[in-house]
């Protein structure tokens, strides 16, 4: 019987070009022409006005593209036209990007920028060199996932919807576990405020949905059962969320999620898990939406946190906001997608179990 093709390295690829597209080009508003050439910025003089911060962001951005595509390469090329063509490639889509950026009155296109992506690229090409091999047919990724993961495009979808649930907890939100916000899209503010209680309240119900919802889901993907990987997707959230309020909060607070209500609500949904994990296929499912429409009700109808500290505040550089609004739009979606995927993968997936 020949050997399933391993899709993870492409699709890798491709879901990191999109994003990154996507964060550099956010808010995708307001667009016209300034009255410049498109390519002027070219022969522009080194910018005057300019942060180390923005430059490494720029480099480590465009890291993931070089590494993934390289990867994706590597059975069909020698290392050094491999590593040629990706960074060829990527600083082409980065000049493209720029470019693009004229025409957006919040971006600036930056000749400085392209060069710190296109070092970011040949970067993360050469360290594919290295390390790429893991996502290889018979590297050590691909065997943990035939090991443990459902094959195919049910397993990996599977692992990309725990992958973008840790994606969307990279926004700072003042809510943990917090998905499904579709406040800004559909011109929803809540005109009402809530008491001490009652936030706890929605918060604890808010985290234990989306606790379990993930517990489950994650179930759903493997092979055969494991707590421990389940209960492992769920620290790995709490752990983003604490690198999130780090590093994009300022004054950085890395325990602001730490609240009384996200606290139970993790303890709660943990014990719900438990309860659950041996219950039905049909009850699973069940246990699943009924979490996530929950928890995305409770996004959009609960007010603002009462209890935000008005001294705390998103960084303001450019490409965090960028980022910021790239993790936005993952949060948003991200509930319709893990149900798109119950719906359509997880049928198949227990008749391969």
């Amino acid at each position: 019987m020949p050997q399933a093709r391993n899709h993870l390295p492409r699709d890798l690829a491709i879901a990191v070009t999109l994003l990154t597209a996507y964060a550099c080009l956010h808010p995708f508003a307001g667009w016209h022409s300034i009255g410049v050439g498109p390519f002027d910025f070219l022969a522009a003089p080194w910018p005057k006005y300019f942060t180390w911060l923005d430059v490494a962001l720029n480099i480590i951005g465009f890291m993931p593209i070089g590494f993934a595509w390289a990867t994706v390469l590597a059975r069909s090329m020698r290392p050094g036209r491999r590593v040629l063509i990706v960074w060829a490639a990527a600083s082409l889509l980065s000049l493209a990007i720029e470019t693009t950026q004229n025409y957006l009155p919040t971006r600036v296109a930056s000749n400085l920028d392209l060069l710190a992506n296109s070092v970011g690229a040949l970067l993360g090409a050469i360290v594919a060199l290295r390390f790429g091999r893991i996502f290889e047919a018979d590297g050590a990724l691909s065997r943990w996932r035939d090991r443990r993961i459902l094959p195919g495009r049910t397993g990996g979808f599977g692992v990309l919807v725990v992958g973008l649930w840790w994606v969307s907890l990279l926004n700072p939100s003042s809510y943990l576990f917090a998905n499904g916000d579709l406040r800004n899209l559909i011109d929803l503010t809540p005109n009402y405020t809530l008491t001490g209680h009652d936030f706890m309240r929605v918060e604890l119900v808010l985290t234990a949905a989306n606790t379990l919802a993930i517990g489950l889901l994650a179930r759903h993907a493997m092979r055969a059962p494991s707590v421990l990987l389940a209960l492992t997707a769920v620290l790995l959230g709490v752990a983003v969320k604490t690198l999130a309020s780090s590093v994009f909060l300022q004054p950085a607070q890395p325990w602001h999620w730490a609240t009384p209500g996200g606290l139970r609500g993790i303890a709660t949904g943990l014990v719900l898990l438990a309860l659950s994990w041996r219950s039905s296929v049909h009850t699973r499912h069940s246990l699943i939406g009924l979490a996530l429409m929950t928890a995305t009700a409770l996004m959009n109808l609960a007010p603002e946190n009462p209890y935000w500290d008005d001294m705390t505040r998103i960084r303001q550089e450019g490409h965090v906001l960028n980022f910021h609004g790239l993790t936005q739009l993952v949060g948003s979606f991200w509930p319709f997608f893990a149900l798109l995927w119950l719906s359509f993968g997880t049928r198949r997936a227990e008749a391969q179990k």
